[in-house]
């Protein structure tokens, strides 16, 4: 059922969590401190029903499956919850969402029907990619790789030569994360997460992921072409030739040719999400089918 208002009430805290149930029937508690608790679950025209459970320390907790019995006496209840909040729920969630416990999976939502992200969302999204510690450890990587490949070599070698290519791989990677991952999507009301599919054919969830590269989630919920991500792509690259040596840079061509990599790569990582990831993910919300 849908808009069940759920109540969760813990010992030794005096204020309560509220949550409200989407189409599907499905609520999430993020945050919980561990200890028992008690839930309320109130829709009009049913008697409330009372649930008390204990999690435990470092425990995902899913309730099993909850029915309400049609109430003898009829009352009418309004009840809202703002979207706001149950987008900011999710994101904590899509925030703890680490590959092997480590590893940033920041943009996945493996709920397929969240609520939109606000732009304040989509920037904090933003933000904590780009300052997570292994983002630093991987752009570290990056540079020292170029290095001893002598990429970029109007940057010479050394260690301010390092430091060049640390600087502009890392420029590269706040750019194309702000510019495609919050302000385009700000402004063109789209969501830059993938959405795990989880369910059909193998060869429907290929395609999925595949098509996945080039249209996204609308703010309206509707499927729609990924300007964010393409035009985003395409600006950062145009963005890094104020800062790559002036030997290396090879005009628009270049950076139509590194966006074109940009979605290969893009699709190849959707499907790896698809197949792969999640069984390598902790922490995740229990799996619930996509709507067709």
């Amino acid at each position: 059922m849908a808009n069940v208002k759920v109540t969760m009430a813990q010992e030794g805290l005096t204020s309560q969590r509220v949550a409200l149930s989407d189409s599907d029937g499905h609520f999430i508690f993020a945050d919980v401190t561990p200890g028992a608790f008690h839930l309320s679950l109130l829709a009009p025209g049913f008697a409330t029903l009372e649930r008390s459970g204990v999690l435990h320390v470092g425990e995902d907790l899913a309730v099993s499956q909850l029915a309400l019995v049609v109430a003898r006496a009829s009352v009418d209840v309004e009840v809202t919850l703002p979207p706001e909040q149950v987008a900011e729920d999710e994101v904590k969630i899509e925030e703890q969402q680490r590959v092997l416990g480590f590893i940033p999976n920041f943009y996945v939502s493996y709920i397929p029907h969240a609520v939109p992200l606000t732009p304040k969302l989509k920037f904090q999204l933003a933000w904590r990619s780009t300052i997570d510690p292994v983002s630093f450890v991987i752009t570290g990587a990056v540079a020292g790789f170029q290095q001893a490949e002598n990429e970029f070599s109007g940057y010479g070698q050394g260690a301010k030569g390092y430091a060049r290519r640390y600087g502009a791989a890392y420029g590269d990677l706040v750019s194309a994360t702000f510019i495609g991952g919050a302000i385009l999507p700000s402004l063109l009301k789209q969501d830059p997460r993938y959405f795990y599919k989880g369910t059909g054919s193998g060869q429907s969830r290929f395609w999925y992921a595949i098509a996945n590269a080039v249209i996204c989630k609308g703010d309206n919920g509707r499927w729609q072409p990924n300007y964010s991500a393409i035009i985003g792509g395409l600006a950062a690259g145009g963005i890094s030739n104020l800062y790559y040596p002036a030997a290396n840079r090879n005009g628009a061509s270049l950076t139509f040719e590194n966006a074109l990599i940009g979605i290969g790569g893009a699709a190849a990582s959707n499907v790896i999400q698809e197949f792969i990831v999640r069984r390598f993910t902790p922490h995740l919300p229990p799996p619930e089918p996509a709507k067709p």
